[in-house]
């Protein structure tokens, strides 16, 4: 080695010099004493030690090492790793759901007498949590617009400690600006909690938009495949070891090792799927676009948007998500569902299947209708998860299901 080489060697050392789809094979990775390829899957409950005295030492954090797979696992750490690695933040924890990871993101932090306020365009499930469940605990809510920046500080109270949104939002693809209300937050010293399901990592860092704290179902996009069922918790340090770690390890919602051994295999196709797919969905959203039957179209890479130019601001790309809106209402909505042959039914998304909803009857059919009519998810309304098929293939199932409609 000359001395020319070792600079780069030693940049080459560190991880965080890598670029994301190297990080994505190769982060976080801990070989056993065999050296594996491929990561290790360790399925155990438990751990032994070589002493009382080691075991003690465990328990009160002053040897490393593992105790229990509910508390930590070598699998799951690596998975905690990579992830950490990509959206570079200082620690992350894994869940056993998406759903798993937003209670304890917001269970962990707020207590009785705090206030939250969440943008109303969320996931039903995280609607739930926020307009529900909180309130249960003393935890006291509001729901704004989220786009509307006045909203968000007028909304603010002197016990307000979190601001949580999702962006784009689930169906209706509404963007928050994340820098914008992450200062409105930090004025008055409240954290924000940004779910980024949808944008993908690839396509989307709220922490370098200000935000404190992201969460993702790693169901969806990060397996990709649709096998398993994750989630994740990004945040600082502090954040993690003073209010999200004991309370992932007392009550339990651990990720299984085999399922953090899939998601580690779906991390490492991430960037090549997520780019394929907003390719396609590109084409298919201008494609619907032009045809006769539908009333709107949704998709954050197209210059109708109604907020394209933040889009392009804090997002890589349009993402894989489009939604569109087809004449006739529900049952034209659903006779233009069960006439496509490739594309299928299902309420997942981020999957390598082409897969689409109808929202109004599944992921948001808890909310009242005037709650829906609010967001602006109609009965006629498609969510659509572009998977990585053969676009033209796609295009052909799409006219079909409007043919149908029709």
């Amino acid at each position: 080695m000359t001395s020319d080489d070792k600079p780069h060697d030693q940049l080459l050392a560190n991880p965080a010099n890598w670029s994301p789809e190297t990080r994505l094979v190769h982060g976080g990775t801990l070989r056993s004493q065999y050296g594996e390829t491929s990561e290790a899957l360790f399925l155990t409950q438990g751990f032994v030690y070589n002493s009382a005295e080691q075991a003690e030492a465990r328990f009160k954090n002053e040897d490393p090492g593992f105790q229990y797979s509910r508390f930590a696992n070598p699998t799951v750490s690596m998975f905690e790793e990579r992830m950490r690695l990509l959206e570079g933040a200082e620690d992350c924890r894994a869940t056993a759901t998406g759903m798993a990871a937003v209670t304890a993101a917001i269970l962990s932090y707020l207590r009785a007498g705090d206030h939250i306020v969440s943008a109303r365009a969320l996931f039903g499930s995280c609607r739930y949590i926020v307009e529900d469940l909180c309130p249960r605990f003393g935890i006291q809510s509001t729901l704004v617009d989220g786009h509307d920046l006045a909203a968000w500080k007028a909304a603010m109270r002197t016990n307000t400690r979190a601001f949580f949104f999702e962006t784009p939002s689930n169906p209706t693809l509404e963007l928050v600006d994340i820098a914008a209300v992450s200062k409105i937050a930090h004025e008055t010293g409240a954290l924000v909690m940004v779910d980024n399901v949808f944008a993908t990592p690839m396509l989307q860092r709220p922490l370098q938009h200000g935000a404190d704290v992201v969460i993702y179902s790693a169901t969806k996009h990060v397996d990709g495949q649709g096998r398993c069922l994750g989630g994740a918790v990004l945040a600082s340090k502090h954040f993690v070891k003073d209010y999200l770690h004991d309370y992932l390890r007392q009550t339990g919602p651990a990720l299984s090792p085999f399922n953090a051994w899939v998601m580690l295999k779906g991390l490492e196709t991430l960037p090549i799927r997520v780019k394929a797919q907003c390719e396609t969905a590109a084409k298919l959203a201008g494609h619907l676009a032009g045809l006769k039957g539908i009333r709107k179209v949704i998709y954050c890479g197209r210059p109708d948007h109604p907020q394209y130019e933040l889009a392009q601001r804090q997002m890589t790309g349009g993402g894989q998500i489009i939604t569109f809106e087809v004449e006739g209402g529900k049952t034209a909505a659903f006779q233009f569902l069960n006439a496509l042959r490739i594309i299928k039914i299902s309420n997942n998304l981020g999957d390598t299947k082409s897969l689409v909803t109808h929202p109004t009857t599944t992921t948001h059919q808890r909310l009242k209708p005037e709650a829906r009519a609010e967001l602006g998810i109609t009965d006629g309304m498609i969510r659509l998860s572009v998977g990585l098929e053969s676009a033209d293939d796609l295009a052909a199932d799409l006219d079909a299901g409007l043919r149908a409609a029709r």
